[in-house]
């Protein structure tokens, strides 16, 4: 089994067609489908079904094709490392990170770029269990998310600060002069609350559902920057982390009275995976400028 042909059963599985893979990877179609039938051989499996000038993907080829691309990213990980050994301030990082981390994010990129210009930075953004799922696969350097305390033996947690869960109004709201509100109250409220799979969701519905309350919800966001550009102009509520408030001037927090408000972010990585020098550059560069502004608390 050769690399290129992992190369090449990659590529022709995401086209589903071996003459724009051919084309893609700089060689002839025939080329392309002699070591893919090479590759089936040794596999002793169909990779893929043959229709026409078309080709699908079989079961055992979408089987490969996670252990494919996994080898193919370690491969270029180990390339990349022994490339940092010349230069620590060149190569790319891709970052996971899940939706109330922008906030967070967003002051640490302007001077990470500055002082690291030759470093790329690709970022994704999910829920946590989407994120893992690309770490496991090497499709990630690392994860920034809120998450609880994990026995994956394949993932090594890192804890970055806590904080608690709030209700956030705007500034001009007469909500906003409360020093608290229970969760009767706050469900009677006109909700904006981020969409459903989020993992602040999930978690916000769990907390409705130990107390039997149905909360007021009038509006769902996949997006937590417009979620709050609505809440800072409007006479609506949402509840989120109070950690994904930074840099919102126009918003107020206010304690919620309830058990278990506080929840854990964390840094996720791939136990035993030799960390990137621009991901560790990165997670530096993220402490310095928290610490700076006071949120490592």
């Amino acid at each position: 089994m050769e690399l290129r042909q992992l190369q090449y059963f990659v590529k022709a599985a995401e086209t589903e067609n071996f003459t724009e893979a051919a084309a893609a990877v700089y060689i002839t179609q025939s080329t392309l489908s002699q070591q893919i039938k090479q590759l089936e051989e040794e596999l002793g499996m169909l990779l893929f079904d043959r229709v026409g000038k078309h080709v699908r993907i079989t079961e055992a080829g979408n089987t490969f094709l996670p252990h494919a691309r996994k080898i193919l990213n370690e491969v270029q990980k180990g390339k990349q490392a022994i490339a940092e050994l010349n230069n620590v301030t060149a190569g790319e990082l891709n970052l996971g990170v899940s939706y109330a981390f922008t906030s967070l994010l967003l002051p640490v990129l302007a001077p990470f770029s500055t002082k690291y210009p030759g470093i790329r930075i690709f970022i994704t953004y999910g829920n946590p269990e989407e994120l893992e799922k690309k770490l496991r696969l090497a499709e990630l350097d690392m994860i920034l998310a809120f998450h609880n305390e994990s026995n994956d033996e394949d993932l090594e947690m890192q804890l970055l600060f806590s904080s608690r869960i709030v209700m956030v109004v705007a500034k001009t709201n007469p909500l906003a002069k409360l020093e608290k509100i229970t969760l009767s109250e706050l469900a009677k409220q006109q909700l904006i609350l981020p969409g459903k799979g989020f993992s602040s969701r999930e978690f916000v519905n769990n907390l409705f559902a130990e107390k039997k309350i149905i909360p007021n919800i009038k509006i769902e966001l996949n997006d937590v920057h417009s979620l709050l550009s609505l809440i800072q102009d409007g006479p609506w509520a949402t509840i989120l982390n109070e950690k994904a408030l930074i840099g919102w001037d126009k918003v107020a927090a206010v304690p919620i009275v309830a058990k278990g408000l506080k929840r854990q972010s964390h840094i996720l990585w791939q136990k035993g995976v030799y960390r990137k020098k621009a991901a560790v550059l990165f997670i530096e560069e993220l402490l310095a400028v928290m610490s700076s502004s006071g949120t490592t608390s």
